[in-house]
């Protein structure tokens, strides 16, 4: 075992990577040696004036050009027209469907829905959850947000399903689409509502649009996955015996892809539901305009009783679509024809009792309880704390200890020696052709003209990072060690996770303050659950042989774990920081709007004020940043098969 390890030159891989990384700095090192002379002509400051393209005109015409038209152009009358229309006709006859129903039908249709897919348990779980919604007073806008959400599933499911077809049919369209799909995913919410309000205008339709751009890409990508991912062996033995393109693809693909299809609708389903808070900025009404406004007032217990609803609503669409995926086998239960009968009998029932609308009496009010808690929280843990200070102090020492120096060092590098420090990182843990797209996705930053705000962005995401993996991986490790520690995990994740992002930031800002600080907070709550479980499913799924083998040789616990299990679990892990980067970067945008600065206001000021060229400039650099910061964290396929 010892002659593995040694540094023999040809012989043993750690020397081969260790030489290939050495190769690959030196030629760096060599090429900027080269251009320096180039290099300083533009100066070792800041991004140069010279090499900055200003958008302000030509996005500022473009904004004049479609509201003059908007009412007048064909494109408009009939196009746009007919597409809003047709959202606000669905929209409202979901709506319609579900108070005709009634609270009781609704609830019957929900829990008869879960007992077939998942059992009895899920039944039980979904009635609960509905008439917790209806008894914190969010009844009729729980339904509101219901309509919205499935015309725009439905939407988002069908736009991402075609285009996961075509790229999981066609290695070319996939190559096209991966880039397009990449921004969708990364440009922030705020970005592309300006455009879409311009277009549709405030409202319903301009809400579903916007939530089908931010929803759709899980589902094609999943369902691009899901069409190549197919057993070769399967789709041989149907061709064997004569069948067409197009039988090979029903009859095989689209079966055999079931469980990546229905955890896309599990993703879209989810996403959209975080659109639902940033949706009611232009809008789209029901519990995220009830957020949207308690945030407004600075009311945390209002916030709460419209977010608790959301979550609710997202925890029982998870277990379900989560149930209906796992590929379980169950007894029938309940058919589809009874189910409706049993649902049509309830809301008829209800109706002619005068009992459809939710009673008055059943209502609970908890914001008044929790404002006061809030209250007593800023009063005793903001300041005055003895020996460990209040909360309002740690956010001064972290936003001076840490985001203060990484942020003065980011923007003190010459703007070369970042791009630099870039095109290394991604080269070591990529390919060439992943350095070149990361140092071009940090050029057009610096082309853009906003170089130090994006340096300021870049700050708060690094901080806000190494906080989320060291508290991720810590707790994702305990969680895989240990079942019980999972099982108590599980609920407080999920609430986590599915909590809309506006939701975090006022019990943040009433302890932290207004600052960078309580943005960078917000994001660690926000990205936390992923990475701790992308860390718990990757260390679970270690080779059981291999930990068999490190116990037989007397391992410790502790050994097993740094020598064998994290090891195994690398890709695991460069998983859970590439998402963590991601859903950070999410969060430190919205941060923005309590302090954060940077890109995250820009985008935020080009919404309130109309400023379609500031917010998309902004918006632009972000999805630059995003993709740089992707590249840089996560290995392309070609790398991790060589094992590097």
């Amino acid at each position: 075992m010892a002659t593995l390890t040694v540094p023999t030159p040809g012989t043993g891989k750690p020397r081969v990577l260790r030489s290939r990384a050495a190769g690959k700095l030196l030629l760096l090192a060599l090429l900027t040696a080269v251009l320096l002379p180039l290099l300083d002509r533009w100066g070792n400051g800041s991004w140069p004036h010279a090499l900055t393209v200003h958008l302000d005109r030509p996005l500022t015409t473009a904004s004049d050009w479609v509201i003059d038209n908007r009412d007048s152009h064909p494109l408009f009358l009939y196009f746009f027209g007919y597409v809003s229309n047709a959202v606000i006709w669905a929209v409202r006859a979901v709506y319609l469907t579900l108070l005709a129903a009634g609270w009781a039908g609704v609830t019957a249709f929900a829990a008869l829905l879960a007992w077939r897919v998942a059992g009895v348990r899920l039944a039980a779980g979904t009635a609960v959850a509905l008439l917790a919604c209806g008894a914190l007073g969010m009844w009729v806008p729980t339904m509101q947000t219901l309509a919205l959400m499935a015309v725009a599933v439905l939407a988002s499911v069908v736009v991402g399903a075609l285009l996961g077809l075509a790229a999981g049919l066609s290695d070319r369209l996939d190559r096209a689409l991966r880039p397009v799909l990449d921004t969708m995913q990364v440009l922030p919410a705020f970005a592309y509502l300006l455009p879409v309000v311009l277009v549709f205008g405030i409202g319903v339709p301009a809400a579903v649009l916007a939530t089908v751009v931010y929803a759709a890409p899980p589902m094609a990508r999943l369902t691009a996955l899901g069409l190549r991912g197919a057993d070769p062996e399967v789709l041989e033995a149907v061709e064997s015996l004569g069948a067409t393109r197009r039988q090979r693809l029903l009859t095989a693909r689209i079966p055999l892809a079931r469980k990546e299809l229905l955890l896309g609708l599990n993703q879209t389903i989810m996403m959209a539901l975080s659109m639902a808070v940033i949706a009611a900025v232009i809008g789209a009404g029901g519990l995220g305009d009830r957020v949207y406004q308690a945030l407004a007032s600075v009311d945390v217990g209002a916030a709460l009783a419209a977010g608790i609803p959301i979550v609710l609503l997202a925890v029982v669409l998870d277990r379900v679509t989560a149930a209906a995926g796992d590929g379980t086998t169950r007894p029938r239960t309940i058919g589809w024809p009874y189910a409706l009968a049993v649902t049509v009998a309830v809301a008829l029932a209800t109706r002619l009792l005068g009992a459809s609308d939710w009673p008055g009496g059943w209502t609970l009010g908890i914001a008044e309880p929790v404002n006061r808690a809030v209250d007593w929280m800023t009063a005793h843990l903001y300041s005055g704390v003895p020996v460990v200070g209040g909360t309002a102090d740690w956010a001064g020492h972290f936003t001076t200890w840490v985001l203060d120096p990484v942020r003065d060092g980011l923007q003190w590098l010459p703007w070369w020696s970042v791009l630099l420090v870039v095109a290394a990182l991604a080269w070591l843990i990529g390919t060439w052709r992943t350095a070149l797209t990361a140092v071009l996705a940090m050029a057009a930053i610096g082309v853009l003209g906003v170089w130090e705000p994006s340096l300021d962005t870049l700050s708060q995401v690094l901080a806000a990072v190494a906080v989320t993996l060291v508290l991720g991986f810590a707790t994702g490790i305990a969680a895989a060690r240990s079942d019980r520690v999972e099982r108590a995990l599980r609920p407080v994740l999920d609430v986590f996770q599915t909590m809309p992002q506006f939701v975090y930031l006022i019990p943040v800002v009433a302890l932290f303050g207004v600052g960078r600080a309580p943005a960078v907070a917000a994001a660690v709550v926000y990205a936390l659950p992923a990475v701790v479980r992308i860390t718990a499913q990757g260390l679970r799924q270690v080779d059981q042989a291999a930990l068999e083998s490190a116990r037989s040789l007397g391992a410790t616990g502790r050994q097993q774990l740094w020598q064998v299990q994290l090891p195994l679990a690398r890709r695991a892990l460069l998983l859970a920081v590439n998402q963590g980067v991601v859903l950070v970067l999410a969060v430190v945008i919205i941060g923005g709007l309590v302090g954060g600065g940077a890109l995250g206001y820009d985008v935020a000021f080009g919404l309130a004020q109309g400023d379609l060229a500031t917010g998309l400039v902004a918006g632009a650099a972000i999805v630059c940043l995003g993709l740089m910061l992707d590249r840089v964290t996560q290995p392309t396929e070609r790398r991790a098969k060589k094992g590097a």
